[in-house]
């Protein structure tokens, strides 16, 4: 696998289009899922068009490239359908990010490949999502792939997750039709414990109950999903309780004006910094207190997640990149043997004994694969003991690093809780973890 994403951490969409603040922290980051042509690409491509989100060049294009077209004269999924394989076959290969935007939110959304062997590629555009769309196909119900996917949003902590019925056009937009999926899908859901789940009846192909509520189903009286999508609350699930800083960089101007400056600069992972408050030093376990907290190159009374920042202490301390401030009360774990579980990304196969770079955000540690515990079946949640792990496969490992790591649960905290595993020979990015 390529090491395009090395670094990131799971953390694939870092950049803002607005400057972070507590008003316009308004972006949803969303993801489609399901089997294959259940219609995610073309769902996506209905947003973008009725949204008027695509430019008179990409439009005249996409009438001329259309082959599958509707009652517009086009074949929405070629606007996310980018590979030229995917177009040959009528599938979805890659991970297609696009944003768009409405006069009430912004949006990135993501198009993740259905097949099982692209699983990782799923667990990489999910990553980073606070939302999960399924769809459904209303004549085929829920299915093993549906289950998978689930399975996938509840192991990544996905707080929404909407479930689309699609082609309700080729069910004669049956109300019981839709009831026995919503029925079916509610009993996976509770074996998964997700919650905030959402049922629409769709049809991605003519628009029905997109953006406008359609008049073909009046049994259904809810909002449309893009109604849904620009209310659904979003915000309070940025973790403001556990301060988390970590150190990208050490800031030294040693100029005439700036002699004296030291700041530390980095992204707040999670929490509330303010002057005068009393941290912690990790792992070096050291007290000190912020004497200076600043923004945009400006001092402000206070930075908080997810806001690139810089925090000036009173103390000269030995700092590095990768060493985390953490408020006094609120110390995270730090150790240099855990468990995680792993999503394998690589075509060589994983083995207990071999050794691998962890990157955590800004942290690079050499760890091994202590021992692996056991293989988990996305399809089922299944646990069988195994020796090897290949490519796709999720398993539970025990990893040892060299030096002693800061981080959470990835269920209590995804930014200090996620990692990648890059191999030492070719950099490439080869295993998504996530710290249990």
């Amino acid at each position: 696998m390529s090491n395009w994403w090395r670094g990131t951490q799971l953390l694939l969409i870092a950049d803002y289009p607005l400057p972070i603040n507590k008003k316009n922290m308004d972006i949803l980051r969303l993801m489609t899922a399901g089997s294959v042509d259940d219609g995610k690409s073309t769902l996506i491509g209905r947003l973008l068009y009725d949204s008027k989100s695509i430019l008179v060049d990409q439009l005249e294009a996409l009438e001329k490239q259309s082959k599958n077209k509707n009652s517009d004269g086009i074949d929405l999924a070629i606007l996310t359908d980018g590979l030229r394989a995917e177009r040959e076959q009528g599938i979805t290969i890659d991970v297609a990010y696009r944003y768009f935007s409405t006069p009430n939110r912004k949006f990135i959304i993501a198009d993740a490949p259905g097949h099982v062997q692209y699983t990782r590629n799923m667990i990489t555009g999910a990553s980073n999502s606070d939302l999960m769309i399924i769809l459904i196909d209303a004549r085929q119900g829920v299915i093993e792939q549906t289950r998978r996917h689930s399975i996938i949003a509840s192991l990544l902590k996905i707080k929404h997750v909407v479930i689309a019925v699609n082609k309700m056009d080729l069910a004669n937009y049956s109300e019981e039709v839709f009831e026995n999926i919503k029925t079916d899908y509610l009993q996976i859901a509770q074996k998964l414990n997700l919650s905030n789940i959402q049922f629409f009846p769709i049809s991605a192909l003519d628009g029905d109950n997109i953006v406008d509520r359609s008049t073909k189903m009046p049994w259904f009286q809810e909002s449309s999903l893009l109604e849904y999508l620009e209310q659904v609350e979003i915000n309070k699930e940025i973790n403001l309780e556990d301060t988390r800083f970590q150190v990208q960089f050490v800031i030294r101007p040693q100029t005439e004006e700036l002699h004296d400056y030291r700041g530390y600069a980095g992204e707040i992972v999670s929490g509330v910094y303010k002057k005068g408050d009393r941290i912690k030093v990790l792992p070096q376990n050291i007290e000190t207190t912020i004497s200076k907290v600043e923004t945009g190159g400006k001092e402000v009374d206070e930075v908080f997640a997810p806001q690139p920042a810089v925090i000036h202490i009173e103390d000269d301390i030995d700092i590095s990149r990768g060493d985390y401030f953490v408020k006094v009360d609120q110390i995270p774990t730090v150790a240099n043997e855990f468990q995680a579980l792993v999503c394998w990304m690589d075509h060589k196969e994983l083995v207990p004994g071999n050794k691998y770079f962890l990157q955590h955000r800004s942290k690079l540690i050499r760890t091994i694969v202590k021992e692996i515990d056991y293989q988990l079946d996305v399809n089922s949640l299944e646990k069988t003991p195994t020796d090897s792990v290949k490519l796709n496969e999720v398993v539970k490992v025990t990893l040892k690093t060299a030096s002693p790591l800061v981080f959470d649960s990835f269920e209590k905290n995804k930014g200090t809780g996620s990692a990648i595993l890059i191999d030492e020979t070719s950099n490439s990015t080869v295993g998504a973890v996530m710290i249990l």
